[in-house]
Parts: structure tokens; C-alpha cells; sequence
């Protein structure tokens, strides 16, 4: 896979210091070098890579890749032996481009989504419209990735070395279409350059991740990136242009004659959603596509996955495809695991379902599209993680106990954090507490609120959604919502002993 040995020149590099030379390998962990290979000494939040450049040649390095103060942080075992260097103003967007042409094939097709919320969904309902067009596809992201050709990731967007490898993985096994969730943490660190972008699109934004960007607009500028570095310009954004953020980002791709197609409910949408109707287990959407109108079943729970679901037929749409033969496909979409999933049902008739919202936007997203498929209480259990974005938490209480009718705070994913600390903060945002407890232990939480469940009632578990361990300190416990919700129905309705 790949190549093993290309020279500098080749993957668009020019050192600074010695000549163009072959290279036999790409890392940016020193402990991975072998002799032959290029470390990349990259800048980090924590420490700069340039403080490991000494152990890479001893490992092996003949080439280092960083910027101008990693140079400077081993000028002097660099002069002492033949190593070439190459000084990058943006190394981590070099060390993409250099693994893109290291690994050199990628799928036909490729399109990246970005944005707070609804990224896996997109991605997921791109791969399955092409799968029912009849080709080879896979998704990348969260959930790792899926499709035709599956394996395992860390995280939504991995490394620069570890995606590219996965591209051209995936085309030597004959996947021809590819869709990616693009993080901001991702776009921020370059690990999407290189990558040969067919279309790409915005969902929406709201308050995430300001635990790591220093405001609202850095983390914005973050995901704008998407489009003003990797996107080319002669190939379509998908935009929602139901939010400011999405008109503003609508306006300045236009602005450098970058075509645009607009999804939303708005009048103005190119593909615009009109109407909704809601069952207890999905709902019937009405749409318009450049004016002509359309109908279609979605098993779907959820009236925002009404909106994901155009966007990723936008994304489709934008990559090639009829518009026709794509909404076709429409009706036999399924959810992705964890998101708005169907997890256990009461004998009285009362589901629950869990979901992976953990940001307040998300969450009261969640709910509220919950609301419409639940004929009586809808109750909801949240949770927020911690050595997170301490700033949310307050709002995402205050917004999910205004959207419930009865609510459980309860214990996410606490990692380093007191969990009695993290609850407090939560229920801290809440004014009125008389439909609100709270619960530590999450499986006490999840029997507790599936006991509560009458006729017609309904249960949304969010935080954790396809998770199948709880991050307790250093450890990994094994949790699964969906898991423990069936074991509730089951032990509550009396089908197991």
C-alpha cells in the first residue's frame, strides 16, 4: 500500500539544509522512525516536536520535516551528521500533502461534511445513497470506518499519516466513493489536506469545543477551513443556509465564484424542505428540488435527520449524481448506531431511544425532535463529559429541563473529574428542578427512568449514544445506553428472571 520509497522532490518538499534524497517512511512519533525515514517534528499545544528530533536520528531520521523554532531546537545534532532538513512555514499542512502523495491512490469520489452536529448522519446517509446506486462506498469518521471496507479509528478525523493510508486502502480494495466527517480539531491541525475533495458541506455550529479553540469564531474560522483551504474551488459546497453562520459562509464562497447549493427550509434552499409528518417510528418528509416537489418515507427519528438526510443527497448530488435516482433511494436509509436509535420498547407500548447529543444545542436538538413521535411524558437522561468544556454544562441543563417533561441528571464520561462536580455544574443552569433528579450511577439512572415509562411515553438517553464503555478516570468501564435500556424493559416488563 503505498509507496516505499519516493524522494523529497516527490512528495512536494524542498529541504533547506542537504539534498533531495529518497525517503522510506513518514512519522511524526519518533519511537516509529526507521532508518531512511522523515520525522516530522511538529508544533504541539503541549510540547514541540522539535524536542524529539534528536531521538529520531538515533532511531534512524535521515530527513526532518518542522517549522523554523523546531530547527532551531536541534541546530546543532542536525549540523553534525547528514540530515537533510526541510523548514515548513505550516508543516502539519506539508506533512499532509507529503502522506497524500506518499500513499498516492485515494476513491474516485471523496466529499467531507463539517459542522457541530449531524456529521456521522451525513456521512453514513452518503455511503448508504451510494451503496443503493450500486457502488463500492464507505464512511469515515466516529463511528470508524463503514461500508464496503470497514476498520477501527481513534478519532473522527484521524492523523494526516493514518487517513491518507486509509484512502488509498480503501481504493486498493476497490471503494470507488468516500464521505468524511471533517472536525474542527481536524481542520485546525491540517490533517484533511491533500485529500482530493469531489464536493464538500456545512451542517450547522453551536457552542463545542471551546475547551481547545479560544472562542466562538476561532472554532468557526476552524471549520471554514473545510472550504477555504481544502475544498478546490472549482468543485460545490453544500451549505444550510438556515443559520447565520451557514449565509455567511454561503456568501463568501460565492463571493470567489464558488458554486453553491443550498439546503434548509427556507424559501430561497435549493433543495428545501417543506413539510413533515411524524409516526412513532420515523416520518414522511415533502421537499423541493429546484422547484419540482417530492415526497418521501423516512425511517428516521428525528425531525432534524430530515435536514442531514438532504444534506448528504445535496452532497451526492454535488459529486455527480441524478437527482432522480438519488431521492429514490431516500426510503431506505437507516439510522446510524447511536444516533436517534431505537434501543428497547415496554410492553405498554412506551420506547426509548438513545442518542449521541452532548453539546446543549444538541441536546435540546434532540429532544424537541423527539417530541413529535411521543403521544404522552417525553423523559430524557443527561450527562456531560468531563476535562471538557466546563462552559456548557449549566446550558445544557437549563435547555434540556425546559425541553422535557422530566429530566435525569446523571454521570457521562467524568475521566479525570469529580462526577459530583460535573452534575453540580449542570444542574446549576436549571431554575425550576421539580421535574429534574438526580442520579449518579447511569445504569441506576436508565432503570430508574424506563420504570417511570406509562403508555405512550417516551425515553431519550443522550450523551453516549454507539459509546460501549464509560471513561471513569484512567479506566475504561464497559457501558453501553442501549445495552442497559434493553436489560431495564427486560428485568422491568418481567421477560427475565
Amino acid at each position: 500500500m503505498g509507496s516505499t520509497e519516493k524522494y523529497l522532490s516527490d512528495l512536494g518538499l524542498a529541504p533547506l539544509r542537504g539534498k533531495d534524497r529518497p525517503v522510506r517512511g513518514l512519522s511524526f512519533d519518533s519511537r516509529s522512525v526507521v532508518t531512511g525515514s522523515l520525522f516530522a517534528a511538529l508544533p504541539g499545544t503541549q510540547v514541540h516536536g522539535g524536542q524529539f528530533i534528536t531521538q529520531a536520528l538515533k532511531n534512524g531520521a535521515h530527513t526532518i520535516l518542522t517549522d523554523r523554532a523546531g530547527y532551531e531546537m536541534a541546530r546543532s545534532e542536525i549540523s553534525s551528521c547528514d540530515t537533510a532538513v526541510v523548514v515548513a512555514q505550516d508543516p502539519r499542512a506539508a506533512l499532509a500533502s507529503a502522506a497524500a502523495l506518499w500513499f498516492a491512490r485515494q476513491p474516485e469520489t471523496v466529499v467531507a461534511v463539517t459542522g457541530t452536529n449531524g456529521k456521522t448522519s451525513v456521512a453514513s446517509f452518503c455511503q448508504q445513497i451510494w451503496a443503493e446506486l450500486g457502488y463500492s462506498s464507505v464512511n469515515i469518521g466516529t463511528t470508524g470506518v463503514a461500508g464496503a471496507w470497514t476498520a477501527p479509528l481513534a478519532h473522527t478525523t484521524p492523523d494526516p499519516l493514518t487517513l491518507h493510508s486509509i484512502l488509498c486502502a480503501a481504493a486498493e480494495a476497490g471503494v470507488t466513493h468516500a464521505a468524511m466527517e471533517a472536525s474542527s480539531h481536524g481542520l485546525d491541525q491540517r490533517r484533511l489536506e491533500g485529500v482530493r475533495l469531489t464536493a464538500a458541506g456545512f451542517t450547522n455550529i453551536s457552542q463545542d469545543h471551546l475547551d481547545y479553540h479560544d472562542n466562538f469564531e476561532t472554532y468557526f474560522e476552524a471549520k471554514a477551513g473545510l472550504f477555504d483551504r481544502v475544498l478546490p474551488q472549482d468543485c460545490p459546497a453544500v451549505i444550510n443556509s438556515d443559520t447565520q453562520k451557514g449565509i455567511a459562509l454561503g456568501d463568501r464562497l460565492k463571493q470567489r465564484d464558488q458554486r453553491i447549493i443550498t439546503i434548509g427550509q427556507n424559501e430561497t434552499a435549493d433543495l428545501r424542505l417543506m413539510a413533515q409528518r411524524f409516526s412513532p417510528r420515523g416520518q414522511d418528509i415533502r421537499y423541493q428540488w429546484q422547484g419540482t416537489s417530492f415526497q418521501s418515507t423516512l425511517p428516521l427519528i428525528g425531525g432534524f435527520q430530515a435536514e442531514n438526510v438532504l444534506m448528504a443527497a445535496g452532497l451526492v448530488i454535488a459529486s455527480g449524481h441524478d437527482p432522480h435516482g438519488v431521492f429514490e433511494t431516500l426510503p431506505h436509509l437507516v439510522t446510524v448506531r447511536g444516533r436517534m436509535d431505537f434501543a428497547a420498547e415496554r410492553l405498554n407500548g412506551a420506547s426509548v431511544f438513545v442518542d449521541y447529543a452532548h453539546t446543549p444545542d444538541a441536546v435540546k436538538t434532540a429532544i424537541e425532535a423527539f417530541r413529535p413521535h411521543v403521544m404522552g411524558r417525553l423523559i430524557a437522561i443527561i450527562g456531560a463529559g468531563g476535562d471538557r468544556d466546563r462552559g456548557k454544562r449549566p446550558q445544557m441543563g437549563a435547555l434540556a429541563a425546559e425541553a422535557s417533561d422530566y429530566l435525569l441528571v446523571t454521570d457521562d464520561n467524568p475521566r479525570s473529574e469529580d462526577p459530583a462536580d460535573i452534575r453540580r455544574m449542570v444542574l446549576a443552569g436549571i431554575e425550576n428542578a421539580d421535574h429534574v433528579s438526580e442520579v449518579g450511577d447511569r445504569a441506576e439512572a436508565i432503570l430508574r427512568a424506563v420504570d417511570m415509562l406509562g403508555p405512550g411515553d417516551g425515553l431519550l438517553i443522550t450523551g453516549k449514544g454507539h459509546e460501549t464503555g464509560q471513561i471513569i478516570g484512567q479506566d475504561v468501564l464497559p457501558f453501553n445506553d442501549a445495552e442497559q435500556a434493553s436489560v431495564a424493559v427486560a428485568a422491568l416488563d418481567g421477560l427475565i428472571s
